[in-house]
């Protein structure tokens, strides 16, 4: 097994979406028009050692769980909201490193013969920029059988979420690989765009990105805009494949499941120099690559990934 595998931690769910994209989306969603607030940070105060130990990551602990607010929530598409939610300070950030996540907690389980419910642990990955200060955004989608995004669906501003981090995930260095592809569904894309980003505006990583993007309507696609600028600022280096499980008559894309062909035509092939992506629903996790492990290690590799000639070093899971 490769060194960045060992190296990883591994947990279901996604990371962060940095920089531009990061800010560009919470500023939109949230009709902000000052492009200061939520930006950037570009430096950081004089502190004394415990207050910048106590701020490096926001007020937040990767080994013990933290309360914050939610200062802000508004509506993505039909099921999907994006939540801000703030830090204590104003000039604090997050600075979650490439690749990472939160984990959010909320006691909202199967009853316990104390009569209290068992927690309900779950990763999520902020889509503001690392270095966004005073908040950081989640995007979540409500599904159905979702304990906890449903428990997010009913979360009024004002309401607290325990959570801790940053958990990472996959410690990305530039040029590990020469080309990088990524199968992301639905709110999945969060950890392909947060390493895409990185890969792109580092005029040093000469790492080429393909994405296939699934969803099941042209509605649910989050961060289209961006993903279509991406691909025109960078038309050597990054291409974007939308596939829909439910397309409109005039849709030119992708249509129906995520296939062997489509694999084919927008991966790159099997090799020590390139790396697939996976991320995504349990469904489509099976089809692609497998799930991870119960232990939310990697797991075998099965699926299309595996049909196609990949081996398990040549795949990630997030």
């Amino acid at each position: 097994m490769s060194v960045y595998l060992r190296r990883s931690l591994a947990y279901a769910g996604s990371i962060t979406v940095g920089g531009g994209v990061g800010v560009f989306l919470g500023q939109y969603i949230l009709g902000q028009k000052n492009g200061n607030e939520g930006g950037l940070a570009s430096f950081m105060p004089s502190r004394t050692v415990a207050e910048a130990k106590e701020s490096l990551h926001g007020g937040m602990d990767k080994s013990s769980w933290t309360s914050f607010k939610l200062g802000e929530r508004k509506q993505v598409t039909g099921n999907t909201h994006l939540y801000r939610f703030k830090l204590d300070k104003s000039d604090d950030s997050l600075n979650l490193p490439i690749a990472s996540c939160l984990l959010v907690r909320a006691r909202i389980g199967s009853k316990q013969e104390d009569g209290t419910r068992k927690y309900v642990i779950r990763p999520y990955t902020p889509t503001s920029a690392s270095t966004a200060a005073g908040h950081f955004d989640l995007i979540v989608k409500v599904y159905e059988k979702g304990v906890m995004s449903k428990h997010f669906g009913e979360m009024k501003v004002g309401d607290e979420l325990e959570m801790k981090g940053p958990i990472v995930k996959l410690p990305y260095t530039p040029n590990m690989k020469k080309h990088v592809g990524m199968v992301a569904g639905g709110t999945g894309i969060t950890p392909m765009l947060q390493v895409a980003e990185a890969i792109l505006k580092n005029p040093d990583d000469k790492t080429k990105v393909s994405l296939i993007f699934a969803n099941v309507t042209e509605g649910d696609i989050i961060l289209r805009k961006e993903l279509d600028a991406y691909k025109k600022q960078y038309p050597d280096r990054f291409d974007v494949y939308y596939v829909l499980d439910k397309p409109g008559f005039f849709w030119k894309g992708g249509k129906g499941f995520v296939s062997s062909k489509m694999l084919k035509e927008h991966m790159p092939p099997p090799g020590q120099d390139n790396l697939v992506f996976v991320c995504g629903p349990p469904p489509m996790m099976e089809h692609i690559s497998g799930n991870k492990a119960p232990d939310k290690s990697q797991g075998e590799l099965k699926g299309l990934l595996k049909d196609l000639g990949y081996e398990s070093g040549q795949v990630f899971k997030f």
